[in-house]
């Protein structure tokens, strides 16, 4: 999954075959496995490891160093996301009427205005979860 985005992402940055392209990579495996831990544990999403991802492989520089400079560590705090997710709902009143009229793609549209709002930072799964129980209480 993960592991297989990087290795096509080497593979179209640095064409060849894949022990060329790994062995050519300015990106050292350690920095690979620093990457993928921010990924596991939740630090970033996958959308923020893409764009670390070009960052490590333009400078060399470790993925913790980029998040941390430039501030992309995912969002995870429920009490925050509830808050945005509340004021995003009261902004769009239609979003929570079409979702009790069963349009399932009023709640996707909620979700992409909580990710607009916290810059793409939100841990999409929470906000996926604290959205779908706020509006089964509405």
């Amino acid at each position: 999954m993960v592991s297989n985005w990087i290795m096509s992402e080497l593979l179209r940055v640095l064409p060849g075959d894949d022990e060329r392209a790994i062995q050519s990579s300015p990106i050292p495996p350690r920095h690979l496995a620093g990457l993928l831990r921010l990924i596991e544990d939740g630090t970033i999403s996958g959308k923020i490891a893409k764009d670390v991802f070009q960052k490590m492989f333009a400078s060399g520089e470790a993925a913790p160093t980029i998040v941390g400079r430039e501030g992309l560590t995912q969002v995870a705090d429920e009490a925050a996301l509830s808050q945005i997710i509340a004021s995003v709902m009261a902004r769009q009143p239609e979003g929570d009427r079409d979702f009790k009229r069963g349009r399932i793609a009023a709640a996707k549209a909620l979700v992409g205005q909580v990710m607009k709002a916290t810059g793409g930072k939100a841990n999409p799964a929470l906000v996926n979860r604290l959205l779908e129980d706020k509006l089964s209480q509405t």
